[in-house]
């Protein structure tokens, strides 16, 4: 669902796992690296939202084109990481409402160490 105030959609869990499956985004985690290294989604580039919000030029790059999945723990970071995207002028961005502890608690599969 995108409100009318933010640039990207938030979406939960299952239209997040239906989008990775069909290989329709690309799964950004912006937690710190101990909380990377604890557990992620498997098809996640780790870029830490420090970097994005203080070198955005230098830690998003791509297609401005392509749809981005941003995922924190809960969703706060990564909505942060989808405006700033969105500033950058990438268009199609999703943000994981409830982020990787819902991932969890899913019972979808994560991946623990680098």
């Amino acid at each position: 669902m995108r409100r009318t105030e933010e640039p990207f959609q938030r979406i939960n869990v299952d239209d997040a796992k239906r989008l990775i499956d069909e290989g329709q985004v690309k799964v950004i985690d912006v937690r710190q690296p101990d909380e990377w290294v604890a557990g992620h989604i498997p098809q996640a580039e780790h870029v830490p939202l420090d970097g994005i919000v203080n070198q955005p030029l230098t830690t998003l790059t791509g297609d401005k084109e392509s749809a981005y999945l941003f995922v924190c723990a809960v969703g706060g970071r990564s909505a942060i990481a989808c405006e700033v995207a969105a500033a950058m002028g990438f268009t199609e961005l999703y943000n994981l409402e409830g982020g990787t502890t819902a991932w969890i608690k899913s019972g979808l599969p994560v991946n623990t160490g680098t």
